[in-house]
């Protein structure tokens, strides 16, 4: 489990997060909202230990975060930042390798992993191309693939964080990429990921941080947090609220 207390963190003059309080649970997707500098990104930093908060506390399965060794906290913490770029030729398989960098598990074993990881991320059959061949969205899928494969296939003491995934998919690829993910909480592990499309997180995240000038808003399920009310407040859009015919998650559809 990763945790969250009192977390405050100033950049320069600007007070970016104000008094967090989260607690990622396995088997649970928290989806994490709130518009353009709203403190989502920094959020993601504090998390994965790239940015040390002003005051409050990390923990990873009940240890400060900063007194994990790289390697070893590489083994339950996967990040993907919200860019990831690489400027090599590797074949995609090469790629999604590197997320098995971290572990001694013998090649058979990582191809396994490897493979696996990118029929879950629906990048199997890019497989044996060069990944500077691929589109914007392609790589981001490879990505994806990438720290799948380093947590693979997802288990309790693991977790993973994800900065706004479905970015540049494709209606199709953002369902299957958030499909992935579920799968990875569904056996066992933590997830956090970074949404902008409110019925993307309404349909497949389990709770909601709603984030506002850095504070929480709300946390709590879809139904509870995205309601008029807190939409208007945070977001300043105007919107009717249904239960979805079929699913029965919130469906949100601007006036």
């Amino acid at each position: 489990m990763l945790e969250v207390q009192g977390v405050h963190l100033r950049r320069g003059t600007t007070q970016v997060l104000r008094g967090i309080d989260l607690q990622l649970h396995s088997g649970q997707v928290v989806g994490v909202l709130g518009p353009n500098g709203a403190g989502k990104s920094s959020l993601l930093s504090v998390l994965c230990g790239e940015l040390r908060p002003s005051s409050g506390r990390v923990s990873l399965q009940g240890r400060d975060l900063a007194s994990w060794a790289g390697q070893a906290r590489a083994r339950c913490l996967a990040v993907l930042p919200q860019v990831s770029s690489l400027g090599f030729s590797f074949s995609v398989e090469e790629v999604v390798g590197l997320g098995r960098l971290p572990f001694d598990t013998g090649e058979q074993h990582d191809r396994q992993v490897i493979e696996a990881a990118l029929q879950a991320a629906d990048a199997w059959h890019l497989c044996e191309r060069s990944y500077l061949e691929l589109s914007g969205g392609e790589r981001q899928r490879v990505h994806l693939a990438r720290v799948l494969a380093q947590l693979w296939p997802g288990e309790a003491g693991t977790t993973l964080l994800l900065d706004e995934p479905t970015s540049m998919l494709d209606p199709l690829h953002q369902h299957t990429t958030l499909q992935a993910v579920r799968g990875v909480a569904e056996r066992g592990a933590a997830v956090m990921v970074i949404l902008h499309d409110l019925n993307l997180a309404a349909r497949y995240c389990d709770r909601i941080l709603l984030l506002a000038q850095g504070a929480c808003h709300a946390l709590d399920t879809p139904a509870q947090v995205l309601t008029p009310q807190a939409l208007r407040a945070v977001f300043g859009i105007d919107v009717l609220v249904q239960a979805h015919p079929e699913r029965g998650h919130p469906l949100i559809i601007m006036r």
